[in-house]
């Protein structure tokens, strides 16, 4: 039971702390929440990224009053958002600290005041808010909120039961809201990253121990999920394990289901054993595969066996990646150069890529994308070490657009985003891009020149999930046409061809295919001359992206 009633400075950094922890601990289960069967999902990272800078911030200095605290938080996040998520979520910081400004101590209602302050504010900044999402989470949780308060306005113990039924009830609904949620089983994962971090606050104020608390996420999803292998942290298992178990001896019951669970964590981490004595599927990261398998099958049947070598994935990450060198960095925040009146930021992840923005001139290559986008505060040092008048942000990333627009919002430069969603979106821009125009009619020519391209990716699935009406199975190829899944099949070269049946008109004249960091030279030849012999009225050129986990990104114009 909760005994405080008011919160100090260093209260609430002990409860952002919690919730940080808290979603940091199940960060790959809310990417897992992803809408699309896609292995980039990333909002629990972006969430738990930005709370971490937050965090960072917050214990910077021993803050006992709350709004100086809620202050730091704010600016923490804000620094540190990254990707759609991040950014709703330094949002609801942002308005939780206006409201309580000039406040010492906060009060439940001030606190629910809070919180409807942050839902307004997160609302205000997405151009055209869907409900659904978090941002409906963080609604309704502070409406409810504030009826609490408003009934007992002592009562924190009251208020955050309230917080927590409500956000758990409401983000159960997500689903029915927003149709893709249905379609994929899962709840809203901004929504459950956004109850994590409640959860962890409530923790505290009860003095619970987090590493023991209820997240209720057992029930988000009604489909196996698997993660998203986040390759940018060190691996702890050598290989990602997935295989479906069905047909059980007659003589298993529960109790050999959860000794199974048992053995499995006792070889490895990331388990999860979804399902029942029908059917259940089997997700575990381990370095001995087979062991993992020989448990399955002294239960019962096993089936649709995939092994990833995390390993492997990570080395191509890492080529991929090229860091900047430190003397380059140096030299970047040092310009010796005259101002110019024009310089570009891009967003790129994959060599080859890289290689391509630089050629067309741009000033400063922002490591990140999918699977990994810049913080806010990235894109900020990058535009300040650019030496021009005018910034043209490139994000090549949809969900990098709303950061860049952040960092945009917060420099004393003038700086225009170009709202591209893909890297072939963003060369496109660069290219229309003329020195001798005025800002205006550049952003007109790339804002236009980019949307004029048409574009297709190419990954796989990494769970069964049904989109759009198409049946997808775990392990199957999907084609992404303009960012929606349209295409899925064992082949990539027969998904390839399907969609461009649907990409490319009489109209177009040139087809490039970058094809990525699991592809071979040989195998991307072969597509592009099947692709030329379809569309001879085409030209068609063949490049190295080197971007991870997307075999091939192809774009029309």
């Amino acid at each position: 039971m909760i005994q405080f009633k008011t919160i100090d400075g260093l209260l609430l950094r002990d409860m952002v702390m919690a919730g940080t922890a808290l979603l940091e601990k199940n960060r790959e289960a809310v990417d897992a929440l992803n809408v699309f069967p896609v292995p980039d999902g990333d909002t629990g990272t972006n969430m738990s990224l930005t709370m971490q800078s937050a965090t960072r911030e917050i214990n910077s200095k021993e803050f006992l009053r709350a709004d100086e605290a809620a202050n730091a938080l704010s600016k923490g996040a804000l620094k540190g958002a990254r990707g759609n998520s991040g950014v709703i979520t330094s949002q609801l910081l942002r308005g939780f600290a206006k409201a309580l400004n000039g406040v010492e101590k906060i009060t439940p209602i001030q606190f629910a005041q809070a919180l409807t302050k942050g839902a307004e504010m997160a609302y205000k900044a997405v151009m055209k808010p869907k409900e659904g999402t978090i941002l409906t989470v963080a609604r309704v949780v502070a409406e409810d909120a504030v009826k609490q308060a408003q009934k007992d306005p002592d009562d924190y113990d009251q208020l955050f039961h309230v917080i927590l039924k409500s956000g758990e009830a409401i983000l159960k609904k997500t689903p029915d809201m927003l149709p893709a949620l249905k379609q994929a089983g899962v709840v809203d994962s901004g929504g459950r990253g956004l109850m994590l971090i409640y959860q962890g606050y409530a923790a505290v104020l009860r003095g619970e121990d987090i590493t023991l608390a209820d997240t209720g996420m057992e029930n988000d999803t009604s489909v196996s999920t698997d993660d998203c292998h986040d390759l940018s942290r060190d691996l702890t298992y050598s290989y990602c394990v997935n295989f479906t178990i069905s047909n059980f001896r007659e003589d298993c019951d529960e109790h050999d289901l959860d000794s199974f669970r048992r053995r499995l964590n006792r070889i490895g981490d990331n388990v999860s054993v979804v399902g029942d004595l029908d059917k259940a599927t089997v997700h575990v990261h381990t370095d001995n595969p087979g062991s993992a398998l020989e448990y399955g099958v002294e239960l019962a049947e096993i089936s649709e066996v995939r092994i990833d070598n995390l390993l492997e994935m990570k080395r191509q990450f890492e080529a991929a990646r090229q860091p900047e060198k430190a003397e380059d960095k140096a030299e970047a925040d040092s310009p010796a150069d005259p101002e110019k009146k024009y310089g570009f930021v891009a967003v790129s992840l994959g060599a080859g890529f890289s290689q391509f923005f630089t050629d067309l001139n741009v000033d400063k290559i922002v490591e990140g994308g999918q699977t990994m986008n810049p913080s806010v505060d990235d894109l900020l040092n990058a535009v300040n070490q650019v030496h021009a008048e005018c910034v043209f942000i490139l994000p090549n990333n949809g969900n990098v657009i709303f950061a860049a627009n952040q960092a945009a919002e917060l420099s004393k430069k003038d700086v225009r985003v170009i709202p591209t969603k893909n890297v072939a979106m963003g060369i496109a821009a660069a290219i229309a891009f003329q020195n001798d125009l005025d800002p205006e009619e550049n952003v007109r020519r790339m804002d236009e020149a980019s949307m004029h391209v048409k574009t297709g990716m190419v990954t796989y699935a990494i769970r069964d999930s049904e989109y759009n009406g198409i049946e997808i199975k775990q392990g199957n190829i999907i084609g992404l046409h303009n960012g929606q899944i349209e295409f899925s099949g064992p082949s990539i070269h027969d998904v390839i061809m399907d969609m461009m049946k649907s990409i490319v008109t009489d109209d177009d004249e040139l087809i490039t295919v970058y094809y990525g960091a699991d592809v071979t030279e040989a195998d991307a030849e072969a597509i592009s001359a099947d692709i030329e012999k379809e569309y001879d009225y085409c030209d068609v050129e063949c490049h190295n992206g080197g971007q991870p986990l997307y075999y091939y990104l192809i774009s029309v114009e």
